[in-house]
C-alpha cells in the first residue's frame, strides 16, 4: 500500500510540475512562426504603426521547454533570414511580433563576426560608468539614429539554441573596433520593451 501511495505521489508530482512548466509558444505565436519557411523573412514591426508600437513596448517572457523544439528552430532560422535581409547586426523576437526573451546578436569581437542566439538572456553585472555610443539605430525605427547611453562592458548569461549555457563578459562600444556589448544591450532592451530612443545621451 505504501509503495502504491508513493507511486501515485510521484506521478501526481510529475504531472503538477509538467503543468507548471511554461509552454514554448502559444497557438497564436506558433501560427505566426509557421507562416513561412526558414527562408521567409518576418515583417519587422515599426514604431510608426500603433499596434506594432504597443508590442514593441511590451516586456517579454522567458521561453520554457525549448530543447529540441522544432518551432523554436524555425523561429531562429527565420530571424536569421530577416536579419540578413535587413542588413542588421541584431534582432529581437518582439520586433517580429513575438513577446519572448530571445534575440540574435552579431559577435563583432570574434573572427568572422558570427551571429549568436541568446535565449532567456540576463545582464548580471556592468560598470557604474557609461559611454555615449555614436549612431545607434534600430530596424523598428527606420531612417533614424541617435547617440545612446550604454555600458562599455556587460557580464551576461544566456542559453543558445542547443540549450548550452553561456556566462561571459562582452566588451566594445566603438564603431572603429567592436561594439558587441552595445549590440547585446540594445537587443536585451527590446525584450524589456525599451528602445534606443529612450536612452539618448543628454
Amino acid at each position: 500500500m505504501k509503495k502504491l501511495l508513493l507511486l501515485l505521489c510521484t506521478v501526481m508530482g510529475a504531472m503538477l510540475l509538467s503543468c507548471n512548466r511554461p509552454a514554448v509558444f502559444s497557438g497564436e505565436e506558433e501560427a505566426l512562426i509557421r507562416q513561412g519557411s526558414a527562408q521567409t523573412p518576418f515583417r519587422v514591426l515599426k514604431i510608426t504603426n500603433t499596434q506594432d508600437s504597443i508590442i514593441l513596448r511590451t516586456p517579454c517572457s522567458d521561453i520554457g521547454n525549448f530543447a529540441n523544439d522544432t518551432t523554436l528552430a524555425l523561429l531562429i532560422a527565420r530571424l536569421k533570414t530577416t536579419l540578413s535581409a535587413e542588413n542588421g547586426v541584431g534582432i529581437a523576437a518582439p520586433q517580429v511580433g513575438l513577446l519572448k526573451n530571445i534575440f540574435l546578436f552579431m559577435r563583432l569581437d570574434l573572427p568572422g563576426a558570427p551571429v549568436m542566439v541568446a535565449i532567456n538572456p540576463k545582464i548580471t553585472n556592468h560598470p557604474d560608468t557609461t559611454v555615449c555610443f555614436v549612431r545607434d539605430g534600430c530596424l523598428s525605427i527606420p531612417g533614424a539614429s541617435g547617440n545612446s547611453t550604454r555600458y562599455p562592458w556587460v557580464e551576461v548569461e544566456y542559453f543558445n539554441e542547443k540549450g548550452e549555457f553561456f556566462r561571459e563578459r562582452l566588451e566594445g562600444y566603438s564603431r572603429q573596433d567592436t561594439f558587441t556589448a552595445v549590440i547585446f544591450q540594445h537587443e536585451y532592451d527590446h525584450t524589456r520593451g525599451i528602445l534606443f530612443i529612450d536612452k539618448l545621451c543628454r
